[in-house]
């Protein structure tokens, strides 16, 4: 399970957004804790504190410095600590690592061995110094991108406060990683510098510090940080509340505080957004519309995406986002309708996870029955490879979301002809190009695409959404 599942799972199963510095800080100690040697101290106190905590937060974040400040003892304690960690809450490593040369060990390190899900990073150093961190698929790494430090002002909001280095952070670090690999670590006293960093990155998590500083409300805060959703936002426990006596009483009571503030904000928040198009090209394609709305709400994004293979992209599709949004959804799944009409099938088959909406709401619109090939077989059970009713022979259709290098869908489509199924036709939403569609034809499958990814790009910068670096290098990608 990757990170963004992870954190979300964690998130609903204890209805918290709140997250707990785990931070062996003599200075923060409670007095309680009698024995003479501070190490054992400590581990009683990080002890009780997960014990305590562990039903009313989705996250743990232990800051490495202060386990290194204790010496080789330090390090033992932050293994004992990790170890103690309910395997179901992650894990975010607050390193704020910044050595580029290092990078490639301590990624290997802290996600291999000490098994965390996520560590903070400094930015100064770019992309080459986050990258051997993205190519852990499972991991996400959050990029330090403001602190709420007094004399950082004259950096941080630099060169002017109405386009200050902060938000150059922002801007660019969402060219690194997916919104699943890589967050926003914001430490401030001012909602409005969350409101103006949520406005840049709609999709990012954003993991707060420092927020409890001046006591701020925390309804200013949920509502300048929390997304389009009513999510995508982490609240740190307050530091002082670590050392009560009734710490589970204190974290329940801002849990529900915290809850009720968002019930309020999602309520008067629209549930369904509408979009409009904003522009009018004369030699236009035909799902112009299409292609626009799922750049403006961050489907397609373009930068140096690393993948889990080690290779850049320099674009990123997230189609997962369209299920959230009726309107778009509808003109997706009619887009597909308006191919699979032309073909011949008796049943549809998704590719899990991702198509498996589309499949659903294609059958609903077609009133055809839906399969589809696990991803992998449950041990237990019937340990069926295909779920679904279906009888050999049968002729079915295959949808899936973005086709690369086609090995995924091949591999559903094999394990469907397995099962006495005949498997002609593959339709996907979006066709990275690069020769694929041939592919399928070398292994015997006809594919069809709505959109490719060179009418996406040409489109966009037509339209003005992309500039001509962005274009042509997409262009040398083909």
């Amino acid at each position: 399970m990757n990170f963004f599942d992870k954190l979300n799972e964690a998130i609903v199963q204890n209805q918290s957004i709140l997250f707990v510095g785990l931070d062996p800080n003599p200075e923060m100690m409670p007095v309680g804790y009698k024995s003479q040697d501070i190490m054992p101290r400590l581990w009683d106190w990080l002890q009780f504190i997960i014990s305590e905590t562990a039903d009313k937060v989705c996250a743990y974040k232990p800051t490495l410095g202060f386990y290194e400040a204790l010496g080789i003892p330090g390090l033992e304690l932050l293994h004992k600590t990790l170890a103690a960690i309910p395997s179901h809450i992650p894990i975010i490593l607050d390193a704020k690592h910044s050595d580029l040369n290092t990078s490639t060990l301590f990624a290997h390190t802290v996600f291999t061995e000490w098994n965390v899900d996520a560590i903070t990073l400094s930015s100064y150093a770019g992309q080459d110094h986050v990258a051997p961190f993205l190519v852990y698929p499972d991991k996400a790494v959050f990029i330090l991108c403001c602190t709420s430090n007094p004399t950082a002002i004259k950096l941080q909001h630099y060169p002017t406060d109405e386009s200050p280095f902060y938000l150059q952070i922002v801007k660019e670090s969402r060219t690194w990683g997916t919104p699943e690999q890589l967050g926003l670590e914001v430490g401030t006293t001012k909602s409005e510098v969350i409101a103006r960093i949520r406005a840049d990155a709609p999709e990012r998590i954003i993991m707060t510090r420092s927020i409890w500083a001046e006591g701020n409300n925390i309804n200013q805060i949920l509502a300048a940080g929390l997304n389009k959703n009513g999510d995508g936002l982490l609240i740190p426990v307050p530091q002082d509340m670590l050392s009560r006596e009734d710490l589970s009483k204190q974290v329940l009571s801002l849990q529900e505080e915290i809850n009720r503030a968002k019930t309020e904000i999602n309520l008067d928040a629209s549930s369904c957004s509408v979009w409009l198009p904003n522009i009018c090209l004369l030699n236009q394609h035909p799902l112009q519309d299409l292609i626009l709305q799922l750049y403006d709400i961050g489907c397609v994004m373009f930068g140096n995406y690393v993948q889990a293979s080690g290779a850049v992209f320099p674009y990123y599709i997230d189609l997962r986002k369209i299920i959230s949004n009726p309107q778009l959804f509808n003109q997706v799944l009619k887009a597909y309708e308006d191919i699979l009409r032309t073909l011949k099938f008796d049943r549809v088959a998704g590719i899990p996870y991702g198509s498996l909406p589309t499949a659903t709401g294609l059958a609903l619109r077609l009133h055809c029955p839906m399969i589809f090939p696990r991803k992998e077989v449950k041990a237990h059970g019937t340990r069926r490879v295909i779920e679904g009713e279906f009888y050999p022979g049968e002729t079915i259709v295959v949808v899936d979301d973005i086709l690369i290098s086609g090995k995924s869908v091949m591999e559903g489509a094999e394990k469907l002809k397995s099962a006495g199924l005949n498997v002609e036709d593959i339709v996907v939403f979006i066709n990275h190009e690069q020769g694929v569609m041939n592919r399928l034809q070398e292994n015997g499958y006809r594919g069809y695409a709505v959109l490719t990814i060179s009418e996406i790009t040409e489109t966009l910068y037509t339209a003005g959404r992309i500039e001509r670096e962005q274009f042509l290098a997409l262009k040398t990608e083909e």
